[in-house]
C-alpha cells in the first residue's frame, strides 16, 4: 500500500481498504492567477494543497487531486490567469463531491486557497451536497481557519492579509522559495483608511471596516498599479511563513478531528450524470 494521502497516487484496492474504517476526504481548490511579479501563479493552489496534505497526514484522511482553477475573473488583467465561471466552479465541486460520496466517503471537506473569491460558489456546492445526499460537507478556508493566529504571526501588520502581500509572500518563501523573486518586490505606501474600505470580494483585510464592490479586470489592473499587488510584500520572511503555515495546519487539523467524530447518515449516494 502506498504511503501517499493523494487519491490520484493510490490504487483502488487501497482506497477501498481505507473506506472500511474512514470516510473523510479533503478536496483542495485553489486558482491559477497572478500574485504580483514576485510570486508564481499557483500560490492559491499551493495553500490548498500544502494544508490539505499536512492535515491528511496528521489525521489519517485522504485528499482528492487539487483543482488548479477557481473564480478569478479580475485577475485576467494580467497574463496567464485562468478563471472558471462561478456556476462552473459550483458544478465541478458538486460533481467531485458526489463522485466521492458514491464510493462511500461521507464527509467531504473543500479546502479553499483562493479566499473569498471562491467561497460563494463553494458554499452553494456545499449546501447542495448536504441536501441532495445527506453527506456532511464543509469548507476550510486557509486564510480564515486561523485568522487571529495568522494576524499575530504577521505582527498584526496593516493589510498583511491582502493579495500578494506579507502573508502570502511569507508562505511562499517558506513552502516554495523557488517560486519567489525577492528582487521584484516593491514597497507599497501606506493607504488612508476611510470609514468603510471598498474592496474587491476576495481579500478582506484584518483591520478595516469593509463594503464589497466588484472591479472589472481593467479596474483591478489600475488599482494594483499594473503590478497585481494589493499590499506590501517587502516585510515577508520565510520564518514568518513557517509560523503562518504551522498555525493554519494546526487549526485545520483540529476541525478535521471534529469532523471525523461525526456520525453521518447518507441515504442517497448518486453518481453524477
Amino acid at each position: 500500500m502506498t504511503d501517499s494521502v493523494w487519491l490520484h497516487e493510490m490504487f483502488w484496492p487501497d482506497i477501498a481498504q481505507y473506506l472500511k474504517t474512514g470516510d473523510t476526504v479533503l478536496v483542495p481548490i485553489g486558482a491559477t492567477e497572478q500574485h504580483g511579479p514576485h510570486t508564481a501563479l499557483f500560490v492559491d493552489t499551493a495553500w490548498a494543497s500544502d494544508v490539505s496534505e499536512a492535515v491528511a497526514r496528521q489525521e489519517g484522511v485522504l485528499v482528492a487531486p487539487p483543482m488548479h482553477f477557481g473564480y478569478s475573473q479580475h485577475h485576467l488583467a494580467y497574463p496567464g490567469g485562468i478563471t472558471l465561471r462561478a456556476e462552473t466552479l459550483t458544478q465541478v465541486a458538486l460533481d467531485v463531491g458526489e463522485s466521492l460520496i458514491s464510493h462511500g466517503f461521507r464527509k467531504v471537506v473543500f479546502v479553499n486557497g483562493n479566499r473569498i473569491a471562491n467561497l460563494p460558489p463553494l458554499q452553494i456546492a456545499m449546501t447542495k451536497l448536504r441536501y441532495r445526499t445527506g453527506a456532511f460537507s464543509a469548507i476550510v478556508d486557509t486564510h480564515l481557519i486561523a485568522r487571529r493566529e495568522v494576524c499575530e504571526a504577521a505582527g498584526n501588520a496593516r493589510d498583511a492579509s491582502n493579495h500578494a502581500g506579507d502573508v502570502e509572500t511569507s508562505f511562499m518563501m517558506h513552502a516554495h522559495p523557488e517560486f519567489v523573486r525577492p528582487d521584484r518586490m516593491e514597497k507599497l505606501p501606506e493607504r488612508e483608511l476611510p470609514a468603510f474600505s471598498a474592496v474587491f470580494p476576495m481579500d478582506p483585510p484584518f483591520d478595516q471596516n469593509i463594503a464589497f464592490t466588484q472591479a472589472t479586470a481593467d479596474e483591478f489592473h489600475a488599482k494594483t498599479q499594473g503590478r497585481g499587488v494589493y499590499s506590501d510584500p517587502t516585510a515577508a520572511t520565510a520564518q514568518k511563513g513557517e509560523k503562518i503555515l504551522d498555525v493554519t495546519v494546526r487549526r485545520a487539523a483540529e476541525f478535521i478531528r471534529q469532523v471525523k467524530a461525526l456520525e453521518v447518515d447518507c441515504p442517497k449516494c448518486p453518481i453524477p450524470v
